[in-house]
């Protein structure tokens, strides 16, 4: 059996800085000699996709140099700037491996998964790290249908890396070559006929797909709506099963058909289990790129309102966008999509983007980076006190992600507040920096996570980490997590710096005391005070003991003995100890 042991002292300090941010361009000024001051000239939908999208179609002459050319830049730019989005038309590829770096993102443009084959591999090892997958991050897989050279593919991620919509006609290993550390990940609406082997993840979640087995777990492996699911059994084995996902609907894609970019819109499903391709064509409706303002690197915030404001739908090609005021989004049905992970880097203080309490908001695949002065929050969805019903036509927000500090200092009191009811929390990791350029217990200094005043808000898959306080607080009623993986500050540089009034330590997920119908399942913290090992955390999970707030298979976890948990959930569950890394858990809690 390979080592399936946690890394202790994981994520060691690279050291790289990212590059200076482009330059923004200004908005058109009227003549001098205008009389008064005229409207905006409107701006147009669709348009080219930019130079940092590559697009394949099977005809395309040296693919596999291209893709190798990316990799070279990519495989190790962990804090860089560059951005890349590579997509196939549909058709057959035969004889690729496609590797996968940071910022990197590829995809089929076809409806179904199947429509674009490639034989071949869409590949994360881990060589650039001496073997070693956790901090393969801020990459992503969707709509491709893969028949591995070998029978098996290699997905060896950590956070902020999605496999979506993906079809593997055979296995998929989620461990480097050698089955070093790995921490991940996420898997949702994708078919693999073979065995996934996690071999050495720590923890993985599986959202409505299906699979061949599952071979193994470490600590917390949760799956909802998976056909072939394992059977629930936490703590031994860790799997965390739920028959169904309650809510979902599929992130936007891409796609091209009668000889033009659009994009696809999934339809909500209730009860939701297998994935949403398995008939052919999804259910949803479909988008011109006309109906999108196409924005490319160095426009300027004000453009990207004005572009919301005619009515249009903001497609965020390759690169970073500094922001000198929020992006606005105050029109239901508004779909900001980004491609290869373009990045919003609020200046000034201000926040990144800021959404209206109104229906049916899609925000997809997108990195929110704080500036180096302190941004009240980074993302917001609805302003405090939302109470519209949305549940017909929920907003969601999936594959967008936070960090704070390690491409520069970053700072941020409340990186995601979600105030609107019924909003869909889909794959989500909140990053405060552990390691990097600009990080330090007060130079990226980050009190909160994420911060939820809505109510009904279903979150699943949500990372969140390293925050100064709390990474987690959840205040609205009928609130539903599945899957929560979380990891404390590291730097804390005593027990003083923690300290709660008379508690230990900030939890990692605290439900409001006014809170009395809440439920969560399969959820893990862990600790690695490495800085005072000699810290105590009393508990890395709070909430009130009312008879609505139910907790399911729950564990903590002391890396190598740096810091130790009192508790699991309030004053319940067995304390950790010694160096073994061996989780402390609990079944139920009610």
């Amino acid at each position: 059996m390979p080592p399936v042991s946690p890394s202790v002292g994981r994520r060691t300090v690279l050291g790289a800085a990212a590059a200076a941010a482009p330059v923004l361009a200004g908005l058109p000024t009227p003549a001098a000699a205008a009389p008064s001051r005229r409207s905006p000239r409107a701006l147009p939908g669709g348009g080219d996709l930019g130079p940092n999208v590559l697009v394949f179609d099977p005809a395309t002459p040296g693919i596999q140099e291209k893709l190798d050319e990316v990799f070279r830049r990519q495989e190790s730019a962990q804090f860089g700037t560059g951005r890349y989005a590579l997509l196939f038309k549909p058709g057959t590829y035969r004889g690729l491996n496609a590797q996968i770096g940071f910022y990197t993102s590829i995809a089929g443009l076809g409806l179904s998964p199947d429509d674009t084959t490639i034989n071949g591999d869409v590949t994360v090892d881990a060589g650039w790290f001496n073997g070693n997958a956790t901090q393969n991050f801020w990459r992503s897989a969707e709509n491709l249908a893969l028949v591995p050279a070998n029978g098996t593919n290699r997905w060896a991620v950590a956070q902020a890396a999605p496999f979506r919509r993906m079809h593997v006609r055979g296995g998929i290993d989620l461990s480097p070559t050698g089955y070093g550390w790995a921490s991940g990940g996420y898997i949702a609406d994708s078919r693999i006929d073979g065995q996934v082997g996690p071999y050495s993840q720590q923890q993985w979640y599986t959202r409505d797909s299906a699979i061949g087995s599952w071979l193994n777990g470490v600590w917390n492996m949760v799956f909802s709506g998976v056909e072939g699911a394992p059977a629930q059994s936490f703590p031994n084995p860790p799997y965390t099963t739920l028959d169904t996902t309650p809510v979902s609907r599929e992130k936007p894609f891409l796609h091209f058909s009668g000889g033009e970019f659009r994009v696809f819109l999934p339809e909500k499903r209730t009860n939701a289990r297998g994935v949403t391709w398995g008939n052919g064509t999804p259910r949803g409706t479909s988008l011109p790129l006309s109906r999108f303002y196409v924005a490319r690197p160095g426009v300027t915030a004000a453009t990207l309102d004005q572009a919301l404001a005619q009515g249009l739908h903001l497609l965020l090609t390759p690169g970073i966008y500094p922001l000198d005021q929020p992006i606005r989004v105050n029109r239901a049905n508004t779909v900001v999509l980004g491609l290869g992970y373009a990045t919003l880097v609020p200046e000034g203080g201000v926040t990144a983007l800021k959404v209206a309490d109104v229906d049916g908001v899609r925000l997809a695949g997108f990195l929110i980076d704080a500036g180096p002065v302190n941004s009240a929050t980074l993302l917001e969805v609805g302003p405090a006190g939302s109470t519209r019903d949305h549940s017909a036509n929920p907003t969601t927000v999936q594959d967008v992600f936070v960090r704070i500090g390690g491409a520069g200092a970053g700072r941020a009191t409340t990186s995601m507040v979600i105030n609107s009811r019924h909003t869909i929390v889909d794959h989500t990791w909140v990053w405060r920096a552990d390691h990097g350029t600009g990080v330090g217990w007060d130079t990226n200094r980050a009190d909160y996570g994420i911060v939820v005043g809505g109510d009904d808000v279903l979150a699943t898959g949500l990372f969140v980490e390293h925050f100064n306080k709390y990474d987690v607080q959840w205040y609205g009623q009928r609130g539903r997590t599945i899957f929560f993986q979380n990891e404390k500050a590291y730097d804390a540089p005593n027990q003083a710096a923690i300290q709660n009034g008379p508690v230990k330590g900030y939890a990692a997920y605290k439900v409001g005391d006014n809170v009395t119908t809440h439920e969560a399942w399969g959820l893990g913290s862990y600790c690695y005070y490495n800085v005072d090992p000699g810290i105590v955390q009393h508990h890395g999970f709070a909430a009130p003991n009312a008879p609505g707030v139910r907790f399911h298979d729950l564990l903590v976890v002391s890396l190598g003995g740096n810091g130790q948990y009192e508790h699991v959930i309030n004053d319940t569950g067995a304390p950790t100890s010694g160096t073994s890394t061996t989780p402390s858990t609990v079944v139920s809690y009610a």
